[in-house]
């Protein structure tokens, strides 16, 4: 099943339009017709596998004489700017002391900046510029617990293919590795580098918080990504992470890489 169709606000609207269209006796074919659609499109919104469109809310609401209803869930579904994935993460995230952040492909969301951040997110088969504009502020909203009271202790590995993988422009990419240098002159912040060309780290990029009590973790996929609280999975994140750790350079020589990949983007070299 895909992640989308575990996404729990889709599945309520997918059942409140089943049973409405039940109860007006209707097939999937006559309601798609009476919003100038399929039935595919229907069956598609019931399920969860997609989200109806506002003109297609406005219509179902326009059929069924339920002024507002699945308008007010559209705006819903997409006035919430994280994936059903990871939706349940930000909170644990915000609460915690301590944070293990691996990236095997880009900056991690917590350290972007708008313009790598909006980059990325123009590239998402959805995107629009009023969703991308809604997801950036998101992100950006999440990097507060970076300047909070108390703001958690972060170990961060990437892979040295982060720094060259050009995101946005050169002068994107330049002023991007400047605020990760920032960061990582942080008492709080360890950022270290690994630039072995093989890992156990390929498969893809995760996190683990720790908050009173309990571990959290969050994985990557290419459909959404998944928060995960098991602790036998959560522990072998955290085994995963101190393996690659061991293979990373120091964080002064991590530092000064990303300063002289930061200086190659600015001056236009050739980037080694």
């Amino acid at each position: 099943m895909s992640a989308s169709r575990e996404d729990p606000d889709r599945i309520l609207l997918g059942n409140l339009l089943r049973k409405m269209r039940e109860q007006h006796g209707l097939s999937r074919d006559d309601l798609g017709a009476a919003i100038g659609h399929t039935g595919s499109t229907i069956a598609n919104i019931e399920t969860g596998y997609r989200a109806p469109t506002p003109d297609q809310a406005r219509a179902l609401d326009r059929v069924f004489k339920q002024p507002g209803t699945f308008e007010d869930l559209e705006k819903r579904l997409h006035g919430l700017p994280f994936s059903s994935g990871f939706r349940p993460f930000p909170p644990y995230e915000a609460e915690a002391t301590v944070m293990r952040m691996f990236e095997n492909l880009l900056i991690p969301g917590l350290f972007q900046e708008a313009d790598y951040a909006r980059a990325i997110l123009a590239t998402h088969p959805d995107a629009t510029p009023e969703l991308i504009e809604e997801r950036l502020q998101g992100r950006l909203d999440r990097q507060r617990v970076l300047v909070k009271e108390n703001p958690p202790r972060l170990w961060v590995l990437l892979d040295a293919g982060v720094l060259y993988r050009e995101i946005g422009s050169r002068k994107v990419m330049a002023s991007q590795l400047r605020r990760l240098v920032h960061l990582a002159q942080q008492p709080n912040i360890t950022i270290q580098i690994l630039t072995a060309k093989a890992h156990s780290g390929l498969n893809g990029a995760f996190v683990t918080a720790e908050i009173p009590g309990r571990h959290v973790g969050y994985m990557e996929t290419i459909v959404d990504g998944m928060t995960v609280e098991e602790p036998g999975l959560i522990g072998t994140l955290e085994v995963r992470f101190d393996t690659l750790r061991t293979e990373a350079l120091k964080g002064t020589e991590s530092l000064a890489l990303m300063e002289r990949v930061a200086d190659e983007y600015e001056q236009g070299d050739e980037l080694a």
